[in-house]
């Protein structure tokens, strides 16, 4: 089950654009993980330039998208190799 879980959330995230290149988030390989246990997800984010602007933008969205999975009630969102990321993990995840 929980495989199948991380599929519909990978599927989920696929239609999140990187608004800079407009590919696929999935495709550019920003998602670099993601794990279920229970109904609880966790997704892991590195964008492409440690400065990244849109991260933020992309982090949230994931949030949404991992969430409206059925069977996932919380997403946790973890952005890495980001000059802010601290502080984007924070906000995202209150």
């Amino acid at each position: 089950m929980s495989e199948e879980l991380v599929n519909n959330i990978k599927d989920a995230l696929t239609p999140i654009n990187d608004p800079h290149m407009g590919i696929s988030i999935v495709e550019m390989g920003i998602v670099q993980n993601i794990t279920v246990d229970g109904d609880q997800a966790e997704v892991t984010l590195k964008p492409t330039n440690p400065g990244c602007m849109s991260i933020t933008r992309i982090a949230a969205d994931a949030k949404i998208r991992a969430e409206s999975v059925e069977g996932i009630d919380k997403a946790k969102i973890i952005v890495e190799g980001h000059a802010m990321a601290d502080s984007i993990n924070e906000m995202i995840n209150r």
